[in-house]
């Protein structure tokens, strides 16, 4: 890892942070407002337990700010900005108190200067010339007129439906500390000096943070991955939309480029973000970490041309991205045959080949790419379900294929049936892994079972029969009686029971009536059944050795099922 450059790094506290003459500003384009009741509600319980106990501190983890002025006195909150915003809040709320006590007339000279200490303390300055109050804290575009007008001046919003949903959060949030306030610590709010020790000495004192300073945003995003701090996705993906947006230089151009991002993030998901913009980025580079997102795309996107240019194929994949994950998105309606394979990459969770899919639904007709969606379920099938390989190597070699693909040195499925020789497991040791494998039906196992037997069972008797129409029936039971202990000892029960040859396809009223019973009376219902495998099974008792002979028949026709069109 680069080596991280950094101003200083402290323990420090609210107070020592907003109660310095410094402003610390909200990057203009970062995420809202966004913590709702159950974060208000666990920094409140940890304010309260610091209330009882005084000699106690919380730890409120990590803050990174970067000098981004070159000024001691202005700061950018680059992590950090939900709990510096809701600490604010809940200064704001306490200072509220103390105005309720002077309007009812408690002390109301002394508590109006407490009322104006504290708020040049933790929410503004005034300047000494235009006797204005400058805000400590600015917030983001979204957020920040709402919070100097509503929040700062304690103005009850005329409409707070109608308010946009994170200008609502704000306002929630004050509403939710000035009610637990009232309710929870009754005998601080009953004196003005109370409230004030509150804030000062237990909110703005005992909550401490690591402050981290560091030179740039290329720093902030390594100090994110050393920290593996909660949240780093959205963190990183904030960074890189403020690099992006820096680029812009007039309103237009940055209000479309808005529009855009909130285009790619609506399809995406912004937790998905990083991700995503990964596998793009492997269309052109080599072995792409997470934690270097942000620095390739800052050293290849440097004008306002560029960072359009990358808007757009982000925009541009961002649909296919989704619809990878979904065989019964609308991105599919055009081309329904690739449903089928869609569905089997999603059930077989294999993602790494997403780059070449990219790459080659770009590049290839539409035949050739239902024909490599169709090679690249066979393959992973083999490879990754049944043969239980290394995943590790088939990043490195589908993010070069898909290189390969973009650059036209691959141009059709057989090319890159080629390239996959190395992953491509062998007839003869897919035979023998699928003769060995087992498989729970309980969970997401259970779907790929079903999935597998229905594959065999099209492959036995020529017609493809619908998948949900058939119960999974266990020869030997999950919960066998004492009866079967003839044939299969405890342990020899526990090894055999979820091997893909005690399993077979029945019908659910057939499989109900049948239950538990002995095999030879199972044997007897197999035989009214509308299923090939099932009918097939005729060995005389069933035993350990029965199970992996019928096993080693399907692994004969499994080879047949999930084979390469191209071998």
């Amino acid at each position: 890892m680069a080596r991280i450059n950094l101003l200083d790094t402290k323990t420090t506290n609210f107070r020592d942070l907003i109660g310095n003459g410094k402003i610390y500003r909200v990057p203009l384009f970062q995420r809202d407002y966004s913590w709702r009741e159950e974060n208000w509600e666990d920094l409140w319980q940890d304010i309260l337990m610091l209330h009882q106990d005084p000699e106690s501190s919380h730890y409120m983890g990590a803050i990174v700010l970067h000098n981004s002025a070159n000024s001691d006195k202005e700061w950018t909150i680059i992590d950090g900005q939900q709990r510096f915003a809701t600490l604010s809040i809940l200064a704001i709320a306490l200072i509220d108190k103390l105005t309720q006590l002077v309007d009812l007339g408690q002390e109301a000279e002394q508590n109006k200067e407490r009322q104006e200490l504290l708020k040049r303390t933790y929410l503004a300055d005034k300047d000494p010339r235009s006797l204005r109050y400058s805000s400590k804290l600015i917030l983001n575009e979204n957020n920040d007129e709402f919070y100097q007008s509503n929040l700062i001046n304690l103005r009850q919003p005329r409409n707070l439906r109608s308010l946009p949903h994170s200008n609502q959060l704000l306002w929630n949030a004050f509403a939710y500390f000035s009610k637990q306030i009232s309710e929870d610590i009754p005998e601080v709010v009953s004196s003005g000096e109370q409230v004030a020790t509150f804030l000062t000495d237990t909110v703005a004192q005992r909550l401490l943070f690591i402050q981290i300073n560091v030179e740039d945003e290329l720093n902030a995003y390594t100090v994110f991955e050393t920290l593996n701090a909660r949240g780093l996705e959205l963190s990183a993906t904030d960074l890189l939309k403020n690099y992006l947006f820096s680029l812009f230089q007039g309103p237009d151009d940055l209000r479309e480029a808005q529009r855009q991002w909130k285009r790619i993030i609506t399809t995406v998901q912004l937790e998905r973000f990083p991700e995503f913009l990964r596998y793009y980025l492997s269309l052109t580079y080599t072995r792409i970490r997470r934690d270097r997102l942000f620095k390739q795309v800052r050293n290849s996107v440097k004008t306002s041309q560029q960072a359009f240019d990358l808007l757009d194929e982000l925009e541009n994949y961002s649909s296919l991205f989704v619809a990878l994950g979904n065989p019964h998105d609308e991105f599919w309606r055009e081309s329904p045959q690739n449903q089928r394979y869609i569905r089997e990459l999603s059930l077989f969770r294999v993602k790494q080949v997403y780059p070449t899919l990219f790459a080659a639904y770009d590049k290839f007709s539409p035949d050739d790419f239902t024909r490599l969606l169709k090679l690249i379920a066979v393959v992973s099938f083999r490879y990754s379900i049944v043969s239980s390989l290394n995943p590790n190597e088939l990043e490195t070699i589908y993010n070069q294929i898909a290189i390969d693909i973009q650059n036209k040195a691959i141009k059709h499925p057989r090319g890159v049936f080629e390239r996959l020789g190395s992953i491509y497991v062998s007839d003869e040791k897919f035979r023998q892994d699928f003769s060995l494998l087992e498989m729970s039906t309980k969970g997401q196992k259970r779907r790929l079972v079903r999935y597998i037997l229905w594959k065999l069972e099209t492959e036995a008797s020529g017609v493809e029969i619908m998948e949900d129409s058939f119960s999974i029936e266990h020869i030997l039971p999950e919960n066998p009686d004492d009866s079967w202990q003839r044939n299969f000892t405890e342990k020899q029960g526990d090894e055999m029971v979820y091997r893909l040859g005690n399993m077979t396809l029945l019908e659910s009223g057939l499989n109900r009536e049948i239950g538990n019973q002995l095999y030879v009376k199972k044997q007897e219902k197999y035989q009214d059944s509308q299923y090939r495998l099932t009918q097939e099974i005729q060995a005389e008792e069933w035993t350990p050795d029965a199970i992996a002979n019928r096993q080693q028949h399907l692994g004969r026709l499994a080879v047949q099922v999930w084979r390469a069109d191209f071998a």
